[in-house]
């Protein structure tokens, strides 16, 4: 009887561990999260699996800001209000681009403000996820955030209470924010936020993007991925038309250190794709969005760059973030068939997507 027990155990054991082998997806496994009628900029997820996304600016829809509530489905966030028409008044969401929900469930939102014909103020916005509530906001002046910004990605430093915003603009620079004295500066000027002498081919089609005087020329776009490290020390940041990561001590953005510290400090940190968003894992990992091949690329903390995966779906991977467990969390949004990129008409075809890839890493919600 005992020995028939033990095996009975035993059985129920190997059972239990089959099905929890088999629940945990294979590294490089893709989810479709949504797929909407809609355009999505950046998408940011929750601990507890909530889903949002901003609505890109160069493909306007009824929203600017959502919440994903189902596979064809979403509401706008924090309310109707907030989502108005674009240009309406300082207290809408006119050009929201990049989000980030923090380790406090405070949803960040940069709104650059100036996109087309609805221009105004960019801005510095924080929800709280739950009760939906405005909880921070910073009006940028136009010496941190001049009249050809492009304020686009961002990483949130919950702990000391600094953001940093990566502008991909004309003279493209980092902004920071110290939430405490509500005050934020600029530092531009130097060759690593600048775009590298790289070409954007998708699809087989070198990208176009407007230049001096609205000439079309190939695409040449600085500064855009932006992350930090775990325990908020290394700020990393690399240009979208370029293939090398920097690293910079955030702490001296913190200090206030003058510009020639900063610039002195930057160091090569690794390669990179042409990449328009970027994620740094807990264990020091990076994820980029992969341009070119659709897909997304992994540079271990040892230094390799390599493949994570390839999906003819991905066709413009633009942001990723961490939600819970290994969850990459990946918009995708055609965008190089804007005719901002291709000097023609709009090619896009929904449904455009909200993904996520399971990275098998551990990974930072809010990073």
């Amino acid at each position: 009887m005992l020995n028939q027990t033990l095996a009975a155990l035993a059985a129920a054991l190997a059972l239990s561990t089959g099905v929890a082998q088999a629940q945990t997806p294979a590294v490089g496994t893709v989810e479709i999260v949504a797929e909407l009628d809609i355009t999505p900029g950046n998408v940011t997820a929750s601990k507890d699996g909530r889903v949002f996304a901003s609505v890109h600016g160069m493909r306007r829809g009824p929203v600017q800001l959502i919440e994903i509530t189902g596979r064809h489905s979403y509401k706008p966030f924090p309310d109707a209000s907030w989502n108005a028409r674009p240009g309406s008044g300082p207290n809408v969401l006119n050009t929201p681009h990049g989000i980030l929900i923090d380790g406090k469930d405070r949803l960040w939102v940069i709104d650059h403000g100036n996109w087309m014909d609805q221009p105004q103020p960019p801005k510095l916005l924080a929800f709280d996820i739950h009760t939906r509530k405005l909880v921070y906001r910073h009006d940028f002046n136009h010496t941190v955030a001049p009249a050809e910004q492009i304020l686009q990605d961002l990483a949130v430093d919950t702990e000391r209470g600094f953001i940093y915003i990566a502008d991909c603009g004309p003279n493209p620079a980092i902004v920071v924010v110290d939430m405490k004295s509500n005050t934020a500066r600029r530092f531009a000027g130097h060759p690593s936020l600048a775009s590298e002498n790289v070409d954007l081919v998708v699809e087989g089609k070198p990208l176009l993007f407007p230049g001096a005087g609205g000439v079309m020329g190939p695409a040449r776009v600085g500064i855009n991925p932006i992350t930090l490290s775990a325990d908020g020390e290394t700020l990393y940041f690399g240009a979208m038309n370029g293939l090398t990561w920097y690293s910079v001590p955030a702490r001296l953005f913190r200090d206030n250190a003058s510009d020639e510290r900063i610039g002195a400090a930057i160091r090569r940190a690794g390669r990179k794709p042409i990449s328009d968003g970027a994620a740094t894992d807990a264990d020091g990992n990076h994820f980029f969005t992969n341009l070119p091949d659709n897909g997304i690329d992994m540079l271990t903390k040892q230094g390799e760059l390599r493949p994570l995966v390839r999906d003819a779906r991905f066709l413009w991977p633009d942001n990723v973030h961490f939600g819970a467990d290994s969850w990459l969390y990946v918009a995708v949004n055609q965008l190089h068939r804007n005719p901002i990129f291709n000097g023609a008409r709009d090619e896009g075809q929904p449904p455009y997507l909200v993904a996520r890839v399971w990275t098998g890493t551990h990974g930072q919600p809010g990073r």
